[in-house]
């Protein structure tokens, strides 16, 4: 029996460049005939993206003003607005969520796999992050904001109970799925598309990080401590920070702002070393680094415990260096380790460990796993999955 598949994404515009959108353009490559869904969707009609001229269900924030620069904006009116998709007719319902693409709604006979790069950040972990540095979380209209936040949460949970199983990024997103809503989640590292980015063995003296510029992503950290170190440092990215930024630079930090492709390969591959503060819940820059043979410092949290050997517990096979706090003095400290160790690192050995995560690898355990919970849904057998420490990743 041909089974008919729908993939459900939250949004699709040309800023939305990142990991869950490169897991839906690897499902599509592979189910050419899936109908895909997303809140809205700007992609479609340009001309530049692997989307152009297909046809995708969307939902009445398409026409509201201004949702292209961002639809988060209307964040109390998301959870309607994916319920609101009629995918009766599909069989199978592939999400890739990391907002609330999870919550669509399905019938006992459907089967829905959802592909979880986060739980939603502003309303679990970066909750107070989003208050503090918005104006609406502050005042009496920050009593509303805290209040959205909170049924926001519950139906969160409420959703997760829609999905017949749960696929993770990484280890680190399946904890926090346990934790959010107890349910457990097979880990299937995402597709990096590692021959993107050349690999170069001889490197230039200055560092380099990649990033959106938004507070949780700790770029001023970084640069904060490259203006104590005096070394050479290169910021890619834009976002709401960029000014800020640029005005707290001094002369040996060059914030570039948003830059193409192939500039950002050719940094990539020149920098010394990828540099990097935030806590992913997986991190492709620091997997694209390593498939250019660069080694990364980075905060030693979440996905990138996963991604990066520290040179210091694998001499041998060492990838980077990892700092274990948040602050300007830690990552000097770990700078300055890099600086008399640099030569111990192997650039070939960086692109090895990058090459695990390459696209091949991705498709064949996400459709190996499709298989195992579609066969699991027709026996009648859809049991709870184990929790992730129990869940093997291969």
């Amino acid at each position: 029996m041909s089974l008919k598949y729908a993939v459900v994404h939250e949004w699709l515009t040309p800023n939305a460049t990142g990991g869950s959108e490169l897991v839906v353009r690897e499902i599509l490559q592979h189910i050419a005939d899936a109908d895909l869904y997303a809140l809205i969707d700007f992609e479609s009609t340009n001309p530049e993206s692997y989307l152009y001229k297909r046809s995708v269900g969307t939902t009445f924030l398409q026409h509201f003003p201004m949702a292209r620069n961002g639809v988060q904006k209307y964040l109390p009116l998301l959870p309607l607005a994916i319920e609101q998709l009629d995918l009766r007719e599909y069989d199978v319902i592939l999400s890739s969520s990391h907002a609330v693409a999870k919550g669509i709604l399905t019938s006992p006979y459907q089967l829905h796999i959802c592909y979880c790069h986060t739980p939603m950040r502003y309303a679990w972990d970066l909750t107070f992050d989003y208050l503090n540095g918005n104006i609406m979380g502050r005042g009496c209209q920050g009593i509303l904001t805290r209040y959205l936040l909170h049924r926001l949460r519950q139906w969160d949970v409420i959703a997760a109970n829609r999905v017949d199983y749960f696929i993770a990024n990484s280890f680190h997103t399946a904890r926090r799925i346990w934790r959010c809503y107890r349910r457990g989640a097979e880990v299937i590292y995402p597709p990096v598309d590692i021959e993107r980015f050349p690999f170069e063995a001889k490197k230039e003296d200055f560092y380099l990080t990649v990033s959106r510029l938004v507070s949780y992503k700790q770029v001023s950290l970084i640069v904060k401590a490259f203006n104590q170190l005096g070394r050479e440092l290169v910021v890619i990215g834009g976002g709401p920070e960029l000014k800020q930024l640029r005005q707290l630079a001094q002369p040996n930090v060059q914030i570039l702002g948003q830059q193409p492709d192939y500039v950002l390969a050719k940094y990539m591959s020149q920098a010394k070393a990828f540099v990097y503060a935030a806590c992913e819940d997986f991190g492709i820059a620091m997997v694209e680094a390593q498939a250019c043979g660069t080694p990364v410092i980075a905060y030693g949290a979440g996905g990138a415990l996963e991604t990066v050997r520290d040179i210091r517990e694998h001499p041998e096979t060492g990838t980077g260096l990892f700092f274990p706090v948040q602050t300007p003095a830690a990552m000097i400290e770990a700078v300055e380790i890099f600086e008399a160790s640099k030569n111990a690192f192997k650039p070939e050995l960086a692109r090895l460990n990058a090459a695990q995560f390459a696209p091949k690898i991705f498709l064949s355990r996400y459709f190996d796993c499709l298989e195992r919970c579609y066969k699991d849904s027709c026996s009648g057998n859809l049991i709870p999955q184990p929790q992730y420490l129990e869940v093997n990743s291969s």
